[in-house]
């Protein structure tokens, strides 16, 4: 599913956490370790960017600037937000992923909300990622029992400032309770590796926004241990410990889809993406399907098949905690063995097929209420 099949939609993050958790020093260090990807970053407050180790090429201007790396930087306020979306999301800016920096007081379900109910054509709602101080969790929490309700929203979850407090594994548990299915990643100095969030190093076969032969070599990378104990550094060929696991899927069998369905309402604790596409085989021999899941939001793609196209399915599933040899299983029990199509198979997948009759998102409204 690369760049050029149908409409590309730009995934649209949401960057929370109250003031003091570390979410400039997040956002600072993905722009940092953006990659080949390049990255439009909102926030309320353009002096809380670090400009001068961001090597900014130009002038402030209208609050728009071309950083040295390849990144897009806006400051903006709510009312402007749909304007600077709307210039982001542009084709002619080449932006892979939109990152939206919350104000620290402020309530990220209505910036999800929003998202959730934008009919703007080159956006996606690409998850909430709230960022919590494990050192200053329990009085913050005191200060703003919202917080509960923030977690509960979250699609990720990163626990930083681990190195400050001699109580990680209750605060991680503790976050971990107040969570609904969220991943949960702990960090310091906002050290987590991007490719968690959106792909960062493009290659000539992408599935979504991520590569089939970049996550491969992440699978290996697994299988020798790395990326699992939370550590941070730049060690192991440039992976930072983030906590992660990945999985490739790839099926030269047709996928059911009722039990394809049955596999993403059922998705665990902690399995923050689902990227790639799917062959439904005899229920639409047109198209295969683009997958785009983050947290709970799900969304499908009709794709009109090319002669050129290789008839498979093709995931990658990232999460933390997740059992991958178990998840491996169940796709597995969702091939096909039917050689024809049952009258109402794929009424669940156009359920989220974007302008498909009937359809809807997986994250509904009552989610987001108070």
């Amino acid at each position: 599913m690369g760049h050029n099949r149908g409409p590309q939609q730009i995934p649209v993050v949401v960057l929370a956490g109250f003031l003091g958790s570390g979410k400039t020093t997040l956002l600072n260090h993905l722009l940092h370790r953006a990659g080949g990807s390049r990255i439009g970053a909102v926030v309320n407050d353009f002096g809380a960017i670090e400009i001068d180790a961001m090597a900014v090429a130009g002038a402030l201007g209208d609050s728009t600037v071309s950083l040295g790396n390849g990144c897009l930087c806006c400051a903006v306020d709510a009312s402007e937000l749909d304007l600077y979306l709307e210039r982001l999301a542009r084709p002619s800016t080449g932006i892979d992923v939109i990152v939206i920096e919350a104000s620290g007081l402020a309530e990220p379900q209505e910036l999800v909300r929003m998202l959730l109910a934008s009919e703007h054509p080159g956006i996606v709602y690409g998850g909430l990622v709230e960022v919590v101080d494990a050192a200053e969790f329990d009085a913050t929490r005191a200060r703003h029992p919202e917080i509960d309700r923030h977690l509960a929203l979250a699609d990720l979850v990163v626990v930083n400032k681990l190195d400050r407090t001699d109580d990680a594994e209750r605060v991680l548990g503790v976050v971990g309770s107040l969570t609904d299915r969220a991943a949960v990643v702990p960090a310091t100095y906002g050290r987590v590796d991007p490719e968690f969030l959106f792909d960062c190093r493009p290659s000539e076969e992408r599935v979504g926004q991520l590569s089939f032969d970049d996550l491969h070599d992440r699978d290996r990378d697994t299988d020798r241990g790395h990326g699992h104990d939370g550590e941070d550094g730049d060690g192991h060929a440039g992976h930072l410990h983030t906590g992660y696991d990945s999985l490739s899927f790839v099926s030269e069998t047709p996928l059911d889809p009722r039990r394809l369905m049955a596999f993403l309402d059922s998705r665990p604790e902690g399995l923050y993406r689902i990227k790639g596409h799917v062959d439904l085989g005899p229920h639409d021999t047109r198209n295969r399907y683009g997958v785009h899941a983050v947290g709970r939001f799900l969304r499908f793609y009709p794709q009109p098949w090319t002669p050129a196209d290789a008839r498979r399915t093709q995931l990658v599933l990232i999460g933390s905690g997740i059992d991958t040899a178990a998840l491996a299983k169940e796709l597995e029990t969702c091939k096909s063995d039917a050689p024809h199509a049952d009258e109402h198979g794929m009424w669940g997948v156009l359920r989220y097929v974007q302008d498909a009759p009937h359809a809807a998102e997986s994250r509904s409204e009552h989610d987001l209420v108070d």
